[in-house]
């Protein structure tokens, strides 16, 4: 038997697991919370489970739906630029932009951050980005989790993924099966690639030899490929209140050439046309510096629509007029046909 009681006594430090930055991360982050605080809030960050009442009193029969996602490889952007301060938007938005397709309020939001050693600063900055994203989406800060896993992940690297969870009443849970032949597809403008595509869009900046911080429209590259990604959850929510909306599709990956299709049924497609919005630049540089053809570019990215509306055609009027409240362009990009293999066909 080996005789251990001259040996140093290991601590969880030792490891590379520091709890005591933890609990100053939490404390850093509970001003943060507090500032997504809404109605249905109970308790507060810091307990073993985040509590919220539901608003039932508001619902005949409330359906709750639940989202999660993270933001893929646009992270690698933000480490490598030191910018922390949006992922955390960008967190949100993936997840409170899907639930909102069925027509749910987003309530509240957890998150988990996991790297290899914390930094307190830049988990600060990313948790205040979330805050300012729950506060975009009107939903609560409502818990998260922060993993320290030393051999896990190189050093300086993190991880984010989200969990958002809405409420809707089942009578006016959107459902696809109301759309028809000749509706109309309005699109609602992107910020930039959102969250997806960035394997491709870092494998350009790799083939080009660009550097983030080269000048770029009004800014530089790295700016305009980390914009943060829009959160369309209040100004739908405003247009549910009067407008009729058949189906809504989240642009994400898989582009519009993927995402449409989910929002219309069997028998149906879409006819789009390719000349009816404009492109924010940065996907012009990325076709052209990775000699992109347009199809793969329009399964990869958004292109500049982040999220699609499949509205009659005398719903138009008010619902562009709403946006505009919001200073959220948008554009008809196209209307429903018929279509026995359920696809998007693109003209010009």
């Amino acid at each position: 038997m080996s005789d251990n009681s001259s040996k140093d006594s290991l601590t969880y430090r030792d490891a590379g697991v520091d709890i005591d930055a933890g609990n100053q991360l939490v404390e850093k982050i509970k001003p943060l919370a507090k500032s997504t605080h809404r109605e249905g809030v109970m308790g507060s960050i810091g307990g073993f489970g985040g509590l919220f009442g539901l608003p039932i009193e508001k619902y005949k029969e409330p359906i709750l739906v639940s989202g999660t996602d993270g933001v893929g490889t646009k992270l690698k952007l933000a480490i490598d630029m030191g910018k922390h301060d949006t992922i955390g938007i960008d967190l949100v938005a993936m997840c409170v932009n899907d639930i909102i397709v069925t027509g749910a309020e987003p309530l509240f939001f957890l998150d988990y951050f996991a790297t290899s050693k914390l930094d307190i600063d830049a988990a600060t900055e990313v948790i205040s980005g979330i805050a300012e994203g729950c506060r975009q989406a009107g939903a609560a800060l409502n818990g998260g989790e922060t993993a320290e896993m030393p051999g896990l992940y190189a050093s300086g690297d993190y991880d984010l993924a989200g969990f958002a969870v809405g409420v809707v009443e089942k009578s006016k849970i959107i459902d696809p099966e109301q759309v028809s032949k000749g509706d109309v597809v309005l699109g609602l403008e992107s910020t930039g690639p959102h969250s997806n595509g960035y394997s491709l869009i870092r494998k350009v900046i790799e083939v080009s030899g660009a550097n983030l911080s080269d000048a770029f429209d009004e800014g530089t590259l790295g700016e305009a490929l980390l914009a943060p990604t829009k959160i369309y959850v209040k100004p739908i929510l405003e247009i549910l209140k009067s407008a009729e909306v058949h189906a809504i599709a989240h642009i994400t990956g898989g582009g519009i050439t993927e995402n449409l299709p989910r929002a219309i049924p069997d028998g149906l497609g879409v006819s789009v046309d390719l000349n009816a919005w404009r492109r924010p630049k940065v996907f012009d540089w990325l076709a052209s510096e990775g000699n992109i053809n347009k199809g793969e570019m329009l399964l990869t990215f958004n292109c500049g629509i982040g999220m699609a509306l499949v509205v009659p055609e005398d719903s138009v009027a008010s619902i562009r007029e709403t946006l505009n409240t919001f200073d959220i362009n948008s554009f008809i990009i196209g209307e429903v046909v018929d279509d026995e293999k359920n696809s998007v066909q693109y003209k010009n």
